[in-house]
C-alpha cells in the first residue's frame, strides 16, 4: 500500500470551488485499488500529519457502525 501526495483546486474542469492549491491525499492498494481519501489541506505540513494520523491507527481501534 502506498499513500500519495497531490493538489487539488476549484476551476472550469469540474473541480470543487474554493478548494485551489489545497494538498489531499488518497491511500491505494498494490494493486492502485482506492481505499480512502482525506480532506483538502491549505498546506503540505498538514496534509502529512493527517496521513501519520491514519497510519497510527492499531487494531485495536474501534470501528463503529451506524448502519
Amino acid at each position: 500500500m502506498r499513500f500519495e501526495i497531490y493538489r487539488k483546486g476549484g476551476d472550469a474542469l469540474g473541480n470543487t470551488p474554493g478548494t485551489k492549491d489545497q494538498y489531499t491525499w488518497r491511500l491505494l492498494a498494490d494493486n492502485d485499488e482506492l481505499l480512502a481519501t482525506g480532506e483538502g489541506y491549505a498546506n503540505k505540513t498538514d496534509c502529512y500529519h493527517a496521513i501519520n494520523l491514519v497510519k497510527s491507527a492499531t487494531t485495536q481501534t474501534l470501528i463503529v457502525d451506524f448502519s
